[in-house]
This record gives C-alpha cells, structure tokens and sequence, in this order.
C-alpha cells in the first residue's frame, strides 16, 4: 500500500488509474515487493483513501523522512532556503449564488430523506432568479440582478427553519453540524472574518497572496537545501499565518528530520521581522546599503540567487506530483498531499542519481577508453 502511494505521486496518477496500471506494469509490481507478475488488481481504488486514513499525517511523514535519509549527508547542508506557496483544493470559485444555490439543493435532498414536506420548494422562482442573475449582472440592469441575489440569501433562510421547526428531535440531532453550517453560509457578509466558501470543504482558506482564481487552499512552506535541492521540510498550515511567524514551526521540523539544526535560512521579503531564530539566522534581501564590504555585498547577491533555486522546486511540485490541486478530502488532506508530494520528489531526484551512476558504470566496464559523461542530478 505504501508502494502504491509513492507511485502514485511519482507518475502523477489517481487512485484509480494507478492501480490499473500497476496490473499491466512489472516495475510497479516489482518495486511494491511484488515476486511473481500477476494479472490481479492489488487492492479496490477506495482502499487506498482508506489506508491514508488510517496511516495519517504521521505515517506519510515517515514516508517522507524515508525520502530525506536516503541522500544521507546531502541532507544535512548548513544553509536552507524557505518559501511557501499556496496548495489549492478541490472547489470552484466561490460566489453567493453558487453557495446559496447549493444550501437549497441540499435542503431538499433532506427533507426528502427525512419525509418532511416543505412548506413551499421555491424551484420556479429559484430557476427565474438565476437566470437574471446569468444575463443581468453587467450593464445597466446590474441592480435587478443584485436584487435577485438577495431573494436567493431570503429563500435559503426560509429553507434552513422550514427545516428546523420540522424535522423530529433524532433527524435535527443527525444534521444539525448540517444545519449550523449552512445557516453560517447564508448570514455571512463581504467583510466577515472565518468565512466559509464551500460546503464539501469548510476548513478552506482564502490566501490573498496568490493569484484571484489560485487562492483558496490551505499555506504550505517548502525547506530545501540550498547547494544539493533535496526538500527537507514540509509543513501546511491552517489559515493564513504570516510567512515570518511560520518559521520557528519549519526550523524546527527540519532539526526533527535532519539531526541538526541550520545555521541560516534564506527567504523572500515575505519573511521580514526576526533576523535571528535560536541559533539560526534568518537572510532577507535588503537594498544594498548599509556597512557591507564589497566581498560580502557579492556574497549575499550570490546566496539570494541560489534561492530563487525553490521556484522552479515548487513547480515540480505542482505541475509533476499532484501538489497542483489538492483532491484529498478534509483538514487531514493537506498535510497528506503536501508530505507525499515533497517525498516524491525526493525519490524520483534520487532515482536520476542513481540511474546516472549506473550510467557511467557500465560505461566504464564495457567502454574503458571512453571519457564518462559528465552529468550533474
């Protein structure tokens, strides 16, 4: 099962097609433990979601420390470099209509499970008011559309204490998280604090400083080391902290990981505040004035070159193990994701190494008069 999770990052696969791969693949078999090629699926799709559960956020992070001791002492470099990024969830865009329009669908699907007999359905309105919403909210009737959006918000109300005032005391007990959620939903304003925009996923939160349609998701900070590129550290964080105040949490995962403490982390701007962490200092590029020599103006230029190095890291990340859009269910999701993402990268930079060594191996068995290629991981 831990085999299949590691794939399935690797390649960038779901639980499913991972899975109807590993049937047809003798590497995946191999590499899982497998010693006899077999024509039998390893297990149904919907266990895998089961075992991450069970495993949770400390059995992927001991993936992910598995991923970190292989480079041995390449992992263990006086400096780092941390940035964070935003690892978006599963959910559109977040509108009233959207979510109003949902908080009704839902009420009906309850009061249809639970025989309750609505007083009124409102699904002829609801129908005309979304289309004015859909071809009046630009122009000149834009209020008429504004209006709609209201009578929306009205309706979901009546909705939510049609169904409280009937649903019997054990039905209101089983939905009542349902219910407080949903009234939350439709009382809340523009400029409330602890919003929520989406119901399959409440603990979402917006992240203002990525792009309008990226930014709902959860904070992850991302630790590399500054010379090898081996990520050391990952941690997602609920909310949206200051990247400064997230730091003594990520230097002290990386002690846990690595044995020893570094010496200095190198950031963006977005970590301003405290120059000096325990025995850790913290590099933040400045304006160049100040009482510097030329030699260790030269220096810092060089070292905040080397950490843009991260950036590209990160888009590794997103782009080639499944950090892009986070499908995993639930606060216990992110986390998940974020571990097994960074341990994919990690084996797969050890992988490439190896397969290099390999390389130049049978090269110089077989070709001894040729020069080894000169290759770099």
């Amino acid at each position: 099962m831990v085999g299949l999770l590691i794939l399935k990052q690797l390649e960038n696969l779901s639980d499913e097609r991972v899975v109807e791969i590993w049937v047809q693949n003798l590497y995946f078999q191999a590499f899982c433990g497998q010693q006899r090629f077999t024509w039998k699926l390893p297990c149904d799709p919907s266990e895998l979601t089961y075992f991450r559960r069970r495993i949770g956020e400390d059995g992927v992070r001991k993936i992910f420390e598995v991923s970190v001791t292989l480079h041995g002492d390449k992992a263990k470099e006086e400096e780092v470099v941390v940035d964070s990024t935003v690892q978006e969830k599963n959910i559109t865009f977040p509108t009233d209509t959207k979510q109003l329009t949902k908080i009704m669908t839902r009420c009906h699907i309850m009061a249809k499970l639970e025989d309750v007999k609505l007083r009124r359905s409102y699904q002829r309105e609801v129908k005309k008011l979304l289309r004015t919403i859909r071809f009046k909210s630009k122009g000149r009737k834009q209020g008429e559309a504004q209006r709609a959006v209201r009578r929306l918000r009205t309706i979901a109300g009546i909705l939510i204490r049609d169904m409280r005032r009937k649903l019997s005391p054990e039905a209101l007990e089983v939905h009542q998280q349902s219910l407080d959620l949903y009234d939350h939903v439709q009382r809340q304003q523009r400029s409330d604090t602890g919003k929520i925009y989406s119901l399959h996923e409440p603990d979402v939160s917006c992240i203002s400083k990525s792009k309008a349609h990226k930014k709902f998701g959860a904070k992850a900070s991302v630790t590399v080391t500054k010379t090898s590129g081996i990520i050391i550290g990952a941690l997602s964080f609920p909310d949206n902290p200051f990247d400064g105040h997230t730091l003594p949490a990520v230097l002290s995962q990386v002690e846990s990981i690595v044995g020893k403490r570094p010496t200095m982390a190198i950031c963006d701007r977005g970590y301003r505040g405290k120059r000096r962490i325990g025995d850790t200092r913290i590099e933040i590029p400045e304006s160049g004035k100040g009482p510097k020599t030329e030699h260790e103006k030269r220096q810092a230029r060089a070292r905040f070159r080397r950490r843009t190095a991260i950036e590209p890291i990160i888009g590794h990340l997103k782009n080639d193990h499944r950090m892009l859009r986070n499908y995993l269910k639930g606060w216990i999701g992110d986390p998940v994701n974020l571990f097994m993402a960074c341990a994919a990268f990690n084996f797969r930079k050890f992988i490439r190494i190896l397969y290099f060594l390999c390389l130049k191996l049978v090269v110089h068995v077989f070709r001894p008069d040729v020069r080894p290629i000169q290759t770099c991981a």
